[in-house]
């Protein structure tokens, strides 16, 4: 008896593979493009439903495909309306996104991995440890499915009967405008399975996403950014949170392979190469570590001339953690004080903190923990390339 094929999930397969698997199995390349208008545009999970399709291609599509988002494992909702969900990988892995509605605009911060590789000293993620990268159909499917399950809580609130043309914008209002890959582990350390999952996000048959709307979030893993360069071209946000090699190798031990002055200078490479407007540096603020006046003129002196903004990020408890959330008082003269010296700095609004679902607190559920160390030295990350 010969064995049932396994099934090609579609979700991770950006435009180039879906043409080539149609034409696989004995279709046109231009399938693809009404595959993805069924799966992306209208939220389509089944092949029945999609009816422009020939019958016989969709019971092809049927035996060797099929569309499977990750499984929702739980649900919690802020009182500042943020929502996180706790998604199943497998058996026994679990691993967190975020939605963070605001007036003029919706985010989703995905994750890219089960846990994290990096061991940031003030993140719950990376306390965590590393189980595994996710794939590019677990990263795709993220969006995929919140998408699918904030248009449905919009669907309930709205007025009942609705007219056609109500329904017709609800349909076509666009709840999530921005993705963020800052969710659960280091993108770049999960290349292979990350740029195809951009690719469906920047794709007009895709999510059709804008690339100045689509962000990712590094630690610092440089040559993996000299190969997003020439990839793709979204935004790109990078965990700085230290103005000096010092106590970055502390914060961020990735730093002691990459140090901060090869860091930037790979940061300037990505926005020539791909005529970006500026590069944010994410800085949390860790009372007493980081955040002193003296701390800010030499973060501005690193920065000043180059297109680059300052996101300041209140720090977020967890338990365990040795480190303090700075007084907003001291955030705001951190700020000020990259300000007057011609550095872009905002404040980051902390969301949903009552739910763990705030920067930094991202855990989801880990076991295996897998970090390649020396004594308490990093010396390599595994990176799929």
């Amino acid at each position: 008896m010969s064995a049932t094929p396994q099934r090609t999930n579609l979700l991770g397969l950006p435009r180039a593979g879906l043409e080539a698997f149609v034409e696989r199995l004995g279709s046109k390349p231009f399938r693809a493009k009404q595959l993805m208008a069924w799966i992306y545009k209208r939220g389509v999970g089944s092949f029945d439903e999609m009816t422009d399709l020939a019958k016989d291609f969709r019971a092809k599509l049927g035996e060797l495909a099929e569309i499977r988002a990750p499984e929702i494992v739980s649900v919690h909702r802020s009182t500042d309306g943020t929502v996180k969900w706790l998604l199943r990988a497998d058996a026994s892995q679990a691993f967190e996104m975020v939605y963070i509605p605001e007036t003029d605009r919706g985010t989703l911060c995905i994750s890219s991995q089960v846990g994290c590789v990096l061991d940031c000293s003030f993140c719950s993620t990376g306390q965590q440890g590393f189980n595994r990268n996710l794939t590019a159909a677990e990263i795709v499917g993220q969006v995929w499915l919140a998408a699918r399950e904030l248009e449905r809580d919009a669907q309930a609130r709205a007025p009942v009967g609705p007219r056609d043309d109500e329904a017709k914008s609800l349909r076509e209002g666009r709840i999530i405008t921005n993705v963020v890959l800052m969710g659960m582990g280091e993108p770049l350390a999960n290349f292979r399975n990350v740029v195809p999952a951009l690719s469906v996000f920047l794709d007009d048959f895709g999510f059709d996403l804008s690339r100045r709307r689509v962000t990712l979030s590094t630690s610092g893993l440089v040559p993996q950014i000299y190969k997003l360069a020439e990839a793709t071209n979204v935004a790109l946000a990078v965990s700085l949170h230290a103005p000096d090699d010092e106590l970055r190798n502390e914060l961020v031990p990735i730093n002691r392979k990459h140090p901060i002055a090869e860091l930037l200078q790979a940061c300037w490479h990505y926005l020539d190469e791909q005529n970006g407007r500026s590069v944010t540096f994410e800085y949390v603020m860790l009372e007493g570590v980081n955040d002193s006046p003296a701390q800010a003129r030499a973060l501005a002196r690193l920065l000043k001339g180059h297109p680059a903004k300052v996101n300041l990020i209140p720090f977020n408890p967890f338990p365990g953690t040795r480190y303090r959330r700075s007084p907003t008082a001291i955030i705001q003269r951190f700020r000020d004080e990259l300000l007057q010296r011609g550095v872009l700095a905002t404040i980051r609004r902390t969301r949903g903190d009552d739910i763990d679902a705030a920067c930094g607190q991202l855990a989801g559920r880990v076991i295996d923990r897998v970090t390649v160390r020396l004594g308490n030295k990093v010396i390599g990350v595994a990176v799929q390339a």
